[in-house]
């Protein structure tokens, strides 16, 4: 049995958790950071998913860090890459040129952006990161976590990390049921939350879908072709009653009407990469579906560097409604795993094989996975996209009355223990449970201090997309900068009680340390209120 101590341990390397860590070393914490799988990075990384982001991230309403990692991709790019020489003047650099957000660009350039973001402390000793661990059992007494133990999956062994602050930011919220800090899944009920958007009956298992992305390229006349699933005629069946056709197709239902929508799908095509406008607020952009989240523009580069752009597969056709992904048993929770990365594959030879062309032809069978980009044997991602996790039953619980703009025509409720801001539309997915999307526009909103807190657990903090929303409200803060900023509040919280001998309890609870901790915040350039900005 190998062991270790820590002020804070850091359960999960995604966005969240190595926002946590930053911060908490940063702030004198000794830091343990675990992760499931080889990458840090999460939502960017192992999940494939570019950075969705509000159309004021360049200038504000993000943390000094989270701007640092976005600055660290840029410069990647230019230092390693052959930019045409317009493209590397672009203050605002967009690798992909993707439309979803200015800043789309390959999993591993942000890998190498984060490694290299931690190298520091953990060559000081103060992070100490162990990737492949999973996080097992924990030692409880009382109302406290005094130990975790985790399963090394290269070795086999076992792993316990004694910790005084265990921290949250797994992608399903995974360390809630271990520790028996108390947590809901799925869809609360409109008697429970007074939520306009919330069901009528609470539904655990009503889910946001999960999808396993990946990344493809694309070379005329060649042939990249995958054999035929065996189980691609019933994927090619699926057809939800609402969907306006068959799930593999080029209609889905539009998020905000919940009309037919017909998407377009180019490859390759020749356009102008520094005029792509990346701004969802003037141009969603979201119907081209090679550009919106194209990772490599084969434009910005010298000429014969790539010959094809790379683009990442997130679209409808993949979202698996099938079932959810948490809160089944070990065998359930994998089975649908596993149908979702199924699901995926045929989808993909559908695009290969069959899928409807322009010229009245049928697929692309230039359309090559790239395993390159994935990190992983089969070209997919290495783990789902999971869009909802686990939520702490926390001291506050954010509802849809709090910032939606239908409730709320003047703005979001202004939180006196703000730790962070965000910005985006509630924007849910269709779920395990037969719902449609469910979208609707929202204020730019504050994260509040209690969100992090369980009501009863006195040394778990939330850090990632677990924190105290609702079904509804997850719909919002779950992006990329939001779940940045909530593990570094945690990170952040986490070490002021190490170094003021409280607890998270004690700080909200308590103006002084509140307005303490919160004076440090924002001296180390986390926002925690925004200027007068509208929705959109």
């Amino acid at each position: 049995m190998t062991e270790f101590r820590a002020d804070v341990l850091v359960v999960g390397g995604g966005l969240g958790g190595v926002a946590a860590a930053l911060a908490a070393a940063r702030n004198g914490a000794q830091v343990v950071l675990t992760e499931e799988t080889t990458w840090l990075g999460g939502q960017l990384t192992t999940q494939l998913v570019p950075p969705d982001e509000h159309p004021w991230i360049e200038a504000f309403g993000s943390t000094a860090s989270y701007r640092r990692l976005r600055d660290g991709i840029r410069e990647y790019y230019r230092s390693g890459y052959p930019l045409r020489s317009a493209s590397r003047s672009l203050a605002h650099l967009n690798p992909g040129a993707g439309r979803v957000g200015p800043l789309c660009h390959e999993p591993r350039a942000a890998l190498a952006v984060i490694d290299a973001m931690l190298a520091p402390w953990q060559a000081a000793g103060q992070i100490t990161v162990l990737r492949r661990h999973v996080p097992a059992t924990a030692q409880v007494d009382g109302d406290r976590v005094t130990a975790m133990g985790f399963h090394d999956l290269e070795t086999g062994g076992d792993v316990t990390v004694t910790a005084r602050f265990v921290l949250d930011a797994t992608e399903a919220g995974d360390v809630l049921p271990i520790t028996g800090t108390e947590f809901v899944t799925g869809a609360e009920s409109q008697a429970d939350t007074g939520e306009p958007h919330a069901a009528a009956t609470a539904r655990p298992d009503n889910m946001q879908a999960v999808s396993v992305c990946f990344a493809l390229s694309h070379h005329a006349g060649e042939n990249h072709t995958i054999d035929k699933p065996d189980d691609y005629a019933a994927w090619r069946a699926v057809a939800p009653e609402w969907w306006h056709g068959p799930q593999f197709g080029w209609v889905a239902p539009h998020p905000h009407t919940l009309e037919p929508r017909r998407y377009v799908f180019t490859p390759n095509p020749d356009d102008d990469p520094t005029g792509i406008i990346a701004d969802q607020s003037k141009d969603p952009g979201s119907d081209e579906l090679w550009t919106f989240r194209r990772i490599l523009a084969r434009n910005h580069f010298r000429a014969g560097a790539f010959d094809s752009d790379i683009t990442i597969v997130n679209w409808p056709m993949i979202d698996y409604l099938g079932g959810p992904i948490i809160g089944g048993t070990d065998e359930q929770n994998a089975a649908h795993t596993a149908a979702a990365r199924a699901q995926s594959l045929s989808f993909l030879y559908w695009l290969q094989a069959e899928a409807p062309r322009p010229d009245g032809g049928s697929g692309w069978p230039g359309l090559r996975l790239r395993p390159d980009v994935t990190g992983t044997a089969d070209g997919l991602a290495m783990r789902p996209y999971i869009r909802e996790s686990r939520r702490i039953r926390g001291q506050y619980r954010i509802v849809e009355q709090d910032l939606a703009v239908a409730v709320r025509p003047d703005g979001a409720v202004s939180y006196h223990d703000s730790v962070g801001v965000g910005s985006y539309r509630i924007d849910l997915h269709p779920s395990t449970g037969g719902d449609n999307y469910i979208d609707v526009p929202a204020w730019p909103f504050q994260v509040p201090m209690r969100a992090l807190v369980p009501e009863r657990v006195r040394n778990v903090i939330a850090a990632g997309k677990n924190i105290s929303t609702t079904h509804i409200t997850n719909g919002c803060y779950r992006l990329h900068p939001v779940e940045w900023t909530v593990g570094e509040a945690a990170g952040h919280l986490a070490a002021f009680c190490v170094t003021r001998d409280t607890e998270p309890q004690q700080v909200t609870a308590t103006p002084g340390l509140l307005a303490e901790v919160q004076n440090s915040m924002t001296g180390q350039g986390m926002e925690l209120g925004w200027p007068n900005v509208t929705y959109y």
